[in-house]
């Protein structure tokens, strides 16, 4: 005979595998729509999951893939919790966050000067 699969709770499993800071938390995303279980969305926290499903979910601001190899017995420390999973997260190049672009900061005052002489030069008429 064959043994059943070894199964545990959705919320329960991403609070053991440390995606989330505590239990309530992972509730409320699932419960929010946001984990997707083998490429099905699902709402309910209890939705058993085991060795073998894919997990789709939104951590923070970035989408994470994670293909689940173990149930866990405990919480316990980061490697263990590692352990549960194998990442399948696509890697993306972070770009650095610059808002400014290619400017290089406050205008200097020789800046300023220029750009008001440039105005003063300017036909207030000309549409172009």
């Amino acid at each position: 005979m064959t043994d059943p699969r070894p199964t545990i709770r959705l919320d329960k499993w991403l609070w053991h595998a440390r995606f989330f800071k505590s239990r309530s938390i992972a509730a409320g995303v699932v419960t929010g729509g946001k984990v997707r279980v083998d490429r099905q969305p699902v709402s309910k926290p209890a939705r058993a999951v085991g060795p073998g499903d894919v997990l789709t979910f939104i951590q923070a601001s970035e989408t994470r893939v994670v293909r689940i190899l173990a149930c866990g017995e405990r919480r316990g420390p980061a490697p263990e919790a590692q352990a549960l999973y194998e990442d399948l997260t696509p890697v993306v190049e972070k770009r650095p966050y610059n808002p400014g672009g290619d400017r290089k900061g406050r205008p200097t005052k020789k800046d300023r000067r220029d750009m008001m002489t440039h105005r003063e030069n300017r036909d207030p008429f000309d549409l172009e």
